[in-house]
């Protein structure tokens, strides 16, 4: 294989390795998002009340 080819598939693989990680940045930073909002949402939401203190046995 010449130098050329070489520098070519060899400049190929940079390109996808660095297009690899440029994704899964973006979906890490995606997946964090959600997770914030998800757990924005839960501290948001008010239990009810009368829910878990009280048990009923008459059956």
């Amino acid at each position: 294989m010449d130098i050329a080819a070489l520098s070519m598939a060899m400049s190929t693989t940079q390109l996808k390795q660095q297009s690899s990680l440029a994704m899964m940045d973006k979906v890490k930073g995606d997946a964090e998002e959600r997770g914030n909002q998800m757990v924005e949402m839960l501290e948001q939401s008010v239990p009810h009340p009368d829910l878990g203190n009280r048990i009923d046995v008459k059956g």
